[in-house]
C-alpha cells in the first residue's frame, strides 16, 4: 500500500479516537457487530493536481435492522459524529485490529458514516449547537444558517462534512471557527477555491466563480473535447418567461 494511503488511514483512526467515537469492549451475547469497510478518495485542486489523500472508515449500515439497530433516519443536511441513543457495536477496522484483543468489538458512543441513523444524529447535534450560538436555519434551505451580530451578517452553509463560512466581518467569522473547533474535531482549510466542480477566485473587491475545468472534464468524458467553441452560450435575443414557484412537498416517515 502506498505510504500516502496508510498515512490517511492512520489519520482517520486517530481522529475517531480523539473524538471519543468508540470504545473497545467484549461483544455482548445478544449483540451482533456491524462490519466496517474503508473508502478511499483522492481530493484534487481545480487544475487536477492532488490536494490530499482521504481515507474513511464506514459502517455497513445496510445490514442494520429497523427497531433493533436504529429507530429513525433523517437527512436534510450533513453529518459527522452525532450522539447515538441506540446500542451499536462494530467490528475492528481492517489493518487496525488491537493485538491480543481481536475478539473484541467497538461500542459506538457517536455515529459513524454509513449508519442509518447517522444523518439524523449529526443534524440534531449541529442544529442544536448553531442555535445555541444564535443562528437561525433558513426556511427554504435547511443546510444554510444565518446570524446577525452587532449589525454584521454571518452565513454558514453545510455540505457532507464541510462547513462554508462567510460574512461581513472577518473578526466574527474567526470567532465562529474558534467556537466550532472547540465543539468538534475540525480543521480550517482557508479560503474556498474549489467546490463541486466550481472554481472560486476571491479578490479584495469581488468573488468570481467559473466551471471551466468541470466543463472540460465533461467534454472529455463525452468524447467532445474537439467540438467547436460557441461564442454565445444562449440564443441571442431569447426571451425568458417567469416560472411560478412550485408547491412545497412534504415527506413523512
Amino acid at each position: 500500500m502506498k505510504p500516502e494511503w496508510l498515512k490517511a488511514m492512520t489519520s482517520e483512526i486517530e481522529s475517531i479516537e480523539k473524538n471519543k467515537t468508540w470504545k473497545l469492549v467484549p461483544l455482548p451475547k445478544h449483540a451482533k457487530p456491524i462490519g466496517l469497510k474503508w473508502l478511499f478518495k483522492i481530493k484534487r485542486n481545480a487544475d487536477g493536481s492532488i490536494s490530499r489523500y482521504k481515507a474513511r472508515v464506514v459502517a455497513k449500515g445496510y445490514v442494520q435492522e429497523y427497531g433493533i439497530d436504529f429507530d429513525e433516519v433523517f437527512a436534510p443536511t450533513a453529518f459527522l459524529h452525532g450522539e447515538l441513543k441506540e446500542e451499536v457495536y462494530v467490528s475492528q477496522p481492517e489493518g487496525f485490529e488491537n493485538v491480543g484483543e481481536q475478539r473484541k468489538v467497538y461500542k459506538l458512543e457517536k455515529a459513524l458514516y454509513g449508519l442509518r441513523q447517522a444523518p439524523k444524529a449529526w443534524n440534531i447535534k449541529l442544529n442544536g449547537i448553531l442555535r445555541e450560538m444564535g443562528f437561525q436555519r433558513c426556511l427554504h434551505q435547511s443546510a444554510v444558517y444565518t446570524k446577525v451580530s452587532r449589525g454584521e451578517y454571518i452565513i454558514v452553509a453545510v455540505y457532507v462534512d464541510d462547513l462554508f463560512v462567510t460574512g461581513t466581518c472577518h473578526e466574527i467569522t474567526s470567532q465562529l471557527k474558534s467556537m466550532m473547533s472547540s465543539k468538534f474535531e475540525m480543521s480550517d482549510l482557508g479560503l474556498l477555491t474549489y467546490y463541486l466542480g466550481i472554481e472560486v477566485s476571491q479578490e479584495n473587491d469581488c468573488v468570481t466563480i467559473k466551471q471551466a475545468s468541470y466543463a472540460v472534464k465533461i467534454l472529455k468524458e463525452a468524447g467532445m473535447e474537439e467540438c467547436n467553441v460557441a461564442q454565445c452560450p444562449i440564443e441571442p435575443g431569447l426571451k425568458l418567461s417567469k416560472v411560478e414557484d412550485e408547491p412545497e412537498v412534504e415527506a413523512t416517515h
